[in-house]
């Protein structure tokens, strides 16, 4: 099997997250316990893939002046670290858990690009093109990439004939979309955004899911939380449901989807294995703080309680 992959985080952060009892807005809130560590959608996917045996490439771009803590996490992972490194500092994300499950995220610019780290990082790709068949793009944008410049890193890597994972929001997804990357993983916020139509029900779910497939897009995978996950691939809908799971915290549990998707494919499971591997494996990471595989027994106790169910297609 081939084990290699690229996970592409081109707006890391360090994210400090804090558990309290409840957020007092405008006021002082006192936090419980907090957490300081290095993350990005696609640093938490590399972790994952990591956990999961996977030989990992990480890239982006990375702000010099604070890189410690990840360059100990991508030792610590055993990921090979090609990150373009730029000036400044990455920038850190605060994300306020409550008790009842709440999650509020405060996002921060990231670091300003220029021209000079936006070669290095073409030419980084390029590299890794020679030996490297999945690439997961995921995160947000910083300052100087544009999402132009995103659609012509997902067609570059596909023109190569390699499998691009592509896990962003707002005008990034509405533009590197066009660019038909192999997978995309909408949450179903995300999905209403992106076909800028309200989507309360699975039926809403399916119904734009399959205009959006007209496209090219082989994959569409969307994630609703305890809801499931509904999978669109190549005119076949999947559909899996997660036992209730007690909450600790949903930070990362979409990244980890994305990271169980992708080691399914490498792994060349059936589609039925496949979506309840990554299911189960996205429900474990809520029933934990920080992202990863720490418990791989009751990953596949998980995995057999996922109810995999038939979905029929709008047009039948």
């Amino acid at each position: 099997m081939n084990n290699k992959v690229v996970t592409i985080t081109l707006n890391p952060a360090l994210d400090l997250t804090g558990s309290l009892n409840t957020l007092n807005q405008g006021g002082v809130s006192l936090i419980n316990n907090s957490n300081f560590h290095p993350a990005g959608k696609g640093v938490n996917v590399a972790k994952v893939l990591s956990d999961l045996g996977a030989k990992v490439t990480v890239t982006g771009f990375l702000g010099e002046d604070n890189q410690e803590l990840f360059a100990q996490l991508f030792e610590q992972i055993d990921a090979d670290d090609r990150f373009i490194r730029v000036n400044g500092s990455t920038r850190i994300n605060v994300k306020l858990v409550e008790r009842n499950g709440a999650v509020s995220d405060i996002n921060f610019p990231g670091v300003d690009v220029d021209k000079t780290a936006i070669d290095a990082f073409e030419a980084t790709l390029d590299e890794l093109c020679d030996d490297h068949d999945y690439f997961v793009l995921a995160g947000s944008l910083p300052q100087g990439i544009t999402p132009e410049l995103c659609h012509k890193w997902i067609a570059l890597l596909q023109s190569r004939g390699k499998k691009v994972i592509f896990d962003s929001s707002r005008a990034a997804l509405k533009v590197g979309i066009n660019a038909t990357p192999w997978l995309i993983k909408p949450n179903d916020e995300e999905l209403s955004e992106l076909v800028n139509t309200p989507i309360n029900t699975t039926r809403d779910v399916i119904r734009e899911t399959e205009k959006l497939s007209q496209s090219g897009i082989q994959n569409i995978v969307v994630s609703m939380g305890a809801n499931g996950v509904l999978w669109l691939s190549e005119g076949q809908w999947f559909s899996s449901k997660p036992p209730q799971m007690e909450v600790v915290s949903t930070v990362g549990a979409g990244d980890t989807l994305v990271a169980g998707m992708c080691w399914g494919h490498m792994q060349k499971m059936d589609k039925t294995t496949l979506l309840s591997f990554a299911t189960a494996l996205s429900a474990l990471a809520i029933s934990q703080i920080g992202v990863g595989l720490s418990d791989p027994t009751m990953l596949e106790t998980l995995q057999q309680q996922i109810e995999i169910n038939p979905i029929s297609s709008q047009h039948e």
